[in-house]
């Protein structure tokens, strides 16, 4: 029952409500194509540590994959096709 109503809560928020700032910058980076390491050296973070933001990103927003959060993104407006 929790996570049901933790699933309609999150259907009314934008991704901006639901990612902190850097899961947002990792996020984009991710959707421009960036390598994890490329990720790592802009942000000045470890391998390890945007691995992690990736996997926290997915999961919040119930992605399964790269394509799936470009999609995503394109359509909440963080990105475009071009």
């Amino acid at each position: 029952m929790g996570d049901y109503v933790e699933q309609l809560r999150k259907k009314d928020q934008t991704v901006f409500q639901i990612l902190s700032a850097r899961e947002r910058e990792v996020l984009q980076l991710l959707v421009e194509g960036k390598t994890t390491k490329d990720i790592a050296a802009q942000l000045f973070l470890s391998i390890k540590t945007v691995e992690t933001h990736r996997q926290q990103i997915m999961t919040k927003l119930g992605t399964h994959s790269i394509a799936e959060l470009t999609k995503l993104a394109i359509r909440e407006g963080l990105t475009s096709l071009e």
